[in-house]
């Protein structure tokens, strides 16, 4: 049960008015999400506003795709540059539907993320943000978590918990694959395997943003040498928690499947296959150690929408997981939902951060606060 901090000054409210922003590894722009919450004890309640995605034009796109090769410097500026750019797009969301949040909660854009070193970096600068929309922001909340030894990831978990109870999983098909659930009276989480990072760098091969529904892998055929050497990773087989991060999919996923110089439909096939059988694998293990016969999983992420890979999930689940995908809305804005959500438990200087799911020292209420709340 999360706890608020005693030594904090008492909370003044239980009604909350928020921007979530949230960059992820797909590439596929920013989601912008004003979201409401309200607590209502012991219960919270939220719904979301309006939300939109602010696409990246291609020379952000360009850049970010080759984020990890810039220099020091490079990276600063890029960090001020996409908090700006962040800022704008933000004040235009709230120009349109003439909103007054109480405080913008951004993930940023994940540069590196290698916990076993203590490295995750986010960019999307704090201050920048800030001065452009005139707004508070809370950001950087990965951090603190991997210098008291966790993985600075994932955090939507406690959303999940709070937002989400009524599902035995939560699955989220993002860049990466991810789930959490709760296990032996504690909320356990972590990444699963890569999901829209890989398709979608095989799709962009063919000149396609993505493979809409899955359409194009279901044409190729599956390299069974490949997804054996896919399946026999290392990080597959090691104990959560566990986080992935651009750097290892790139090395050991995208660059292992390049060298069998496959067709895109065949190289998507594969990745999609051993995507499902590894999520499939990993709910049916958990399922066992819960000592239910079946489970009801709630889908998000826009991997929900890949038609193929949902019907790859079902086939390798044997009749004992339902997938369950809500409304469009909630699919392509959870994430983004869920940072406004741990902004919220930041300004209540609640727990947002489970060392349960991270690995971390201890639960801690994570963000760094820019500007007056």
């Amino acid at each position: 049960m999360l706890q608020s901090n005693e030594n904090k000054e008492p909370v003044k409210t239980d009604h909350y008015k928020v921007i979530g922003l949230m960059s992820g590894t797909s590439l596929d722009g920013l989601d912008i999400a004003y979201c409401e919450f309200a607590f209502q004890q012991p219960q919270w309640q939220f719904e979301i506003k309006a939300a939109e995605t602010q696409p990246y034009d291609k020379a952000w796109h360009q850049q970010l795709n080759r984020i990890t090769k810039l220099s020091g410097e490079e990276l600063i500026i890029a960090d001020l540059k996409l908090g700006k750019w962040m800022g704008e797009a933000v004040k235009t969301f709230i120009e349109k539907h003439q909103l007054s949040p109480d405080f913008i909660a951004s993930h940023g854009h994940t540069v590196f993320h290698q916990p076993e070193i203590g490295l995750t970096y986010q960019i999307g600068n704090g201050f920048a943000l800030q001065a452009v929309t005139g707004k508070p922001v809370i950001s950087n909340f990965r951090n603190f978590d991997l210098v008291i030894g966790g993985q600075g990831a994932p955090l939507v978990p406690v959303g999940d918990r709070w937002l989400f109870g009524q599902y035995d999983f939560c699955l989220n098909l993002g860049g990466i694959a991810n789930l959490s659930t709760e296990l032996q009276g504690q909320r356990i989480a972590y990444d699963i395997s890569p999901a829209n990072m890989t398709l979608n760098h095989f799709a962009q091969q063919a000149g396609h943003a993505y493979d809409p529904e899955g359409s194009i892998a279901v044409r190729g055929r599956v390299n069974q040498a490949l997804l054996q050497a896919l399946n026999s990773l290392d990080y597959y087989h090691a104990p959560f928690p566990k986080s992935l991060g651009y750097e290892w999919v790139s090395q050991q996923v995208i660059d292992r499947v390049e060298k069998y110089k496959l067709s895109v439909e065949d190289a998507l096939a594969t990745c999609t296959h051993h995507s499902a059988q590894q999520i499939a694998a990993n709910l049916l293990l958990l399922l066992a150690q819960k000592e239910q016969p079946k489970a009801k999983v709630l889908v998000t992420g826009g991997g929900a929408f890949n038609q193929y890979l949902i019907r790859c999930m079902e086939q390798y689940g044997e009749g004992k997981i339902t997938f369950d995908i809500p409304d469009k809305q909630l699919v392509g804005y959870k994430e983004a939902l869920v940072f406004a959500f741990l902004g919220v438990l930041r300004v209540r200087h609640e727990v947002n951060c489970l060392s349960s799911v991270t690995g971390g020292a201890y639960d801690h209420s994570a963000g760094v606060v820019y500007g007056q709340i």
